[in-house]
């Protein structure tokens, strides 16, 4: 098959993590003999074409230099409530829309509904296509009716409409929206053969948001120490709460045992998870959670705070395997004894590695990457829906 594969992020270079897991995905069809071609956002005036792991991507401008930064920074839906990044949308939108209609392939793969989505229903019928959802754009659905409306008219026009999990497809099912099939997105499961050796309290790696409820990450940690249960604490990544989350963890008194690592480039993720005794995910409404998946492929025991997620895919079976923890938010203390009881637990690293070669197996690109060729078989051969035009 010729797929137009259609996303806001994509990586840009070698270590960037816009959109890696896509990345992934599209060299794993490309090994199964497909076509693929990306069309992506220019950055802030960087556009043209390139050639990535045997994938053509071409980044399409839309907006001045200095107003194409919709893409890669994790805040397209914020910018656009702005007056200057809602117009930039737009011209974001009409460019994909252009560049779909040139395009001379079998089946378009529409990754989120907005603005990828949009833009393939905008583009016309002559092209099939299908629309991936994973997470971020499914929250406007509550959160905003219009949005709720348009995204059923993108998904009465699409060939089918998937979700990364099982909770995803649930609140697009909510806001009317029929999801065929639960796929997961592939993670790098080669990089993460290798076994933590432990040592060094707990991990998290994510971006550093309101979402991701790190505060309540440092006052388990805090709350640990007080019980006479000390733990080092380690944070990978970056974003707008990091200043925050310092200031929070010297008022806890942490501050000494807390490390900010920043953003570190993905091929040395799994080096810096080696050294992790058990890993912490108190995100709130993650579409996903990959992250705590690559932890159980290290027999990493992980502790979840969740009140819902597509986290729960992973994080269920890894509870009833004893290589991890659920816990509802607010009690600071419970997250305090799961953390140091799993670190302290080496058969709880045991069970984490046998729940992590399932995932291996699940996650794996080559396996994601069948799932979603059957599914775009299937919508480049299937007729158009009837009465339902662009």
């Amino acid at each position: 098959m010729r797929i137009l594969s259609v996303t806001h992020a994509y990586p840009r270079w070698d270590g960037d993590i816009a959109g890696g897991f896509i990345e992934l995905l599209n060299q794993a069809l490309v090994a199964r003999g497909h076509e693929i071609t990306v069309i992506a956002p220019a950055d802030e005036g960087k556009g043209g074409e390139d050639v990535r792991g045997g994938v053509r991507v071409r980044r399409v401008r839309y907006a001045s230099a200095a107003r194409e930064t919709l893409a890669y920074r994790g805040t397209l839906v914020a910018a656009a409530r702005t007056p200057g990044g809602f117009l930039a949308a737009i011209g974001l939108i009409r460019a994909l829309r252009r560049a779909i209609r040139a395009a001379d392939v079998d089946v378009v793969h529409a990754h989120w509904w907005i603005p990828a989505g949009i833009a393939a229903w905008a583009a016309g019928s002559r092209l099939p296509f299908v629309t991936t959802m994973h997470g971020t754009d499914v929250a406007l659905l509550d959160a905003v009716r219009p949005a709720r409306l348009l995204a059923r008219r993108v998904a009465r026009r699409a060939r089918a409409t998937t979700a990364v999990s099982a909770y995803l497809a649930d609140r697009a099912g909510s806001a009317g929206i029929t999801v065929s099939d639960v796929i997961p997105m592939p993670a790098s499961v080669r990089e993460f053969a290798r076994r933590s050796a432990g040592g060094e309290g707990v991990f998290f790696v994510g971006r550093l948001t309101t979402q991701k409820r790190l505060d309540l990450l440092l006052d388990a940690v805090a709350h640990a120490g007080t019980d006479g249960h000390a733990l080092p604490l380690t944070i990978v990544g970056d974003g707008p709460e990091r200043a925050a989350l310092e200031r929070h963890a010297a008022a806890q008194g942490i501050a000494a045992s807390t490390r900010f690592l920043g953003m570190i480039p993905p091929e040395r993720i799994p080096e810096v998870l080696a050294r992790a005794d058990v890993f912490a995910f108190p995100a709130r409404g993650e579409g996903y959670g990959l992250a705590v998946a690559e932890a159980l492929m290290m027999g990493i025991p992980v502790v979840v705070l969740s009140d819902g997620g597509g986290v729960l895919d992973i994080a269920r079976p890894a509870e009833r395997a004893g290589a991890g923890r659920i816990l509802a938010p607010g009690d600071a203390a419970a997250f305090a004894r799961a953390l140091a009881e799993l670190a302290s637990d080496p058969e709880a690293r045991v069970r984490a590695q046998h729940a992590g070669e399932a995932l291996r197996t699940t996650l794996a690109p080559e396996a994601t990457a069948e799932r979603f060729e059957q599914v775009l078989d299937r919508a480049r051969d299937a007729q158009p829906r009837a009465g339902v035009h662009a």
